[in-house]
């Protein structure tokens, strides 16, 4: 494990039972409150963007807008949040998906994003990787180009990397850190 690893993974705290009986769920709100880990977060996935050529960040709600804001202040790359259904005004475009038990569906602002455009897409984990899909397909039917997702965390044993594999298209997927 590299120092960066060692100190995510230090400030990330298992919450037994949460939010049902049987997950083990990842808290990061150490982390968060950690400036030096907040810090080293921010500046590995900024360096990502950078890496990937991206122009703008997508975050991903809610969490996703926690990380993604500062890395795209630090990369000087434009914020793009992608919302739940009906949380932003004006014009949007939608995408649905499909969940464990049902669908769901998620909004970015039409204009927010144009060709010519290459987009990280930045959350805190991948899971079965259903959001990060949708976003992609999203970005790519706003007419901009997929730069690659980057997560804090990926949980290897729900395979939302090989879920996500088509719909990345060439385009990488960088996890800090997997469980």
């Amino acid at each position: 494990m590299t120092g960066i690893e060692e100190l995510l993974s230090s400030r990330i705290r298992d919450v037994a039972d949460y939010p049902e009986p049987g997950v083990m769920f990842k808290d990061i709100t150490p982390l968060l409150a950690d400036p030096a880990a907040f810090g080293a977060l921010t500046d590995a996935l900024a360096d990502i963007a950078v890496r990937t050529g991206a122009t703008k960040v997508v975050g991903l709600e809610a969490r996703g807008f926690i990380l993604g804001a500062p890395v795209a202040v630090r990369a000087g790359l434009g914020f793009i949040p992608v919302r739940k259904a009906g949380k932003l005004p004006g014009a949007t475009l939608a995408q649905s998906y499909d969940l464990e038990y049902g669908s769901a569906e998620i909004e970015v602002h039409a204009e927010d994003l144009s060709a010519g455009d290459r987009v990280l897409v930045v959350d805190d984990v991948l899971a079965t990787g259903g959001t990060a899909e949708a976003s992609l397909q999203l970005i790519r039917r706003a007419g901009a180009e997929v730069a690659g997702v980057a997560v804090l965390m990926e949980l290897g044993f729900l395979s939302g990397r090989a879920r996500l594999e088509a719909a990345l298209a060439g385009a990488p997927l960088e996890a800090l850190l997997t469980i």
